[in-house]
């Protein structure tokens, strides 16, 4: 009787363990589509001022705008994931 009770309690707590990960499948993803992201932005920022040196203020000003917006869309995954 005493098996059957645990075995019992162990799959009452199965959903909460799948839940979890699930939830740090999601954080991941996101950061990691977040980190890449950044990345781009930040490689073709570049590329674009080694073509055109003299729009360097614009380039700056949209590749930090794009950035940002990366990086809000890692945080919402990140705290999405709880």
């Amino acid at each position: 009787m005493e098996l059957i009770s645990m075995a019992q309690e162990a799959a009452a707590h199965a959903p909460a363990a799948a839940a979890g990960i699930t939830g740090s499948i999601t954080m991941g993803l996101g950061g990691g589509g977040a980190a890449i992201g950044v990345g781009l932005v930040g490689s073709k920022a570049v590329e674009a001022v080694g073509r055109n040196p003299g729009a360097f203020g614009n380039i700056l000003t949209l590749g930090i705008i794009a950035m940002a917006l990366a990086e809000g869309l890692g945080i919402i995954a990140f705290l999405g994931g709880f």
